[in-house]
């Protein structure tokens, strides 16, 4: 099994240089030094850091945050540095790709679309105006951080215009026991207009496997227009959160 033993313990100039233009281009200007063969970055806009290394035929991206890593795609390899996770790809494309993605997912991050709701709210106070300005300033951060986790794009149906796709909540906002739960991207779904209409009135849902799942009460002809390419591609937190959901469904609520 190809490891990261494979890679150079000292890097070419050429493939150095590479790796940092990579780390600058994708969001990681901050460098934070070498070690073992790894170039490690950090960013001044999301949180973790990452490692990048390189071997004379494949590449090396390894993620320090846990929730980040769990969502790659990729082969996984071993030893990575520190408490990181590492993944080998077979050019720089892949590698390219990853990074970009490794960006977006922190940028979507629990943490990071609530320090930006309670940054944009930290000057309101309780009046009945102000509840709905915090209101509307929370789902606006939960848009654009569904936009960045989902890349832009409603995942069943590959529909990419932003104007036909909506920031679906999983658990109602005013369900949530917590700011943190209405901002959480595990508590949302990016679809188009029809999805979100059928999602939020309980007439369709998702399957552990993310594959649709409709209730009785949704006509022939709207289950027909509920046309889809491919299941969601699913964490357990969104698993979880979608088990009350099929709930309403189930009973029609």
């Amino acid at each position: 099994m190809l490891t990261t033993n494979d890679r150079f313990r000292s890097l070419p100039f050429v493939q150095d240089s590479e790796l940092r233009e990579a780390a600058t281009n994708h969001g990681y200007h901050r460098d934070a030094g070498s070690a073992d063969g790894w170039l490690f970055f950090g960013s001044y806009t999301v949180d973790g850091e990452i490692a990048l290394a390189a071997s004379p035929t494949h590449w090396f991206v390894a993620v320090e945050h846990p929730g980040v890593a769990a969502e790659l795609s990729a082969e996984r390899v071993g030893p990575a540095p520190g408490s990181c996770r590492a993944f080998v790809f077979n050019d720089q494309t892949e590698m390219r790709a990853a990074l970009s993605r490794i960006y977006q997912l922190s940028l979507s991050l629990p943490t990071a679309p609530l320090k930006h709701f309670e940054d944009e709210v930290a000057m309101l106070g309780a009046t009945e105006a102000e509840a709905i300005a915090r209101r509307r300033i929370g789902q606006d951060v939960f848009r654009r951080a569904l936009m960045e986790y989902w890349q832009g794009r409603c995942p069943i149906t590959g529909i990419g215009d932003p104007a036909l796709l909506r920031a679906s909540h999983i658990i109602p906002w005013a369900e949530c026991e917590s700011d943190a739960e209405r901002l959480d991207v595990h508590n949302g779904l990016l679809l188009s207009a029809l999805w979100d209409a059928a999602f939020d009135h309980a007439l369709a849902s998702f399957d552990d496997e993310g594959r649709p799942v409709f209730s009785p009460l949704l006509s022939d002809t709207a289950r027909q227009a509920l046309v889809w390419q491919a299941p969601l591609p699913l964490t357990d937190a969104h698993r979880a959160r979608l088990s009350r959901h099929r709930a309403r469904l189930e009973v029609g609520r």
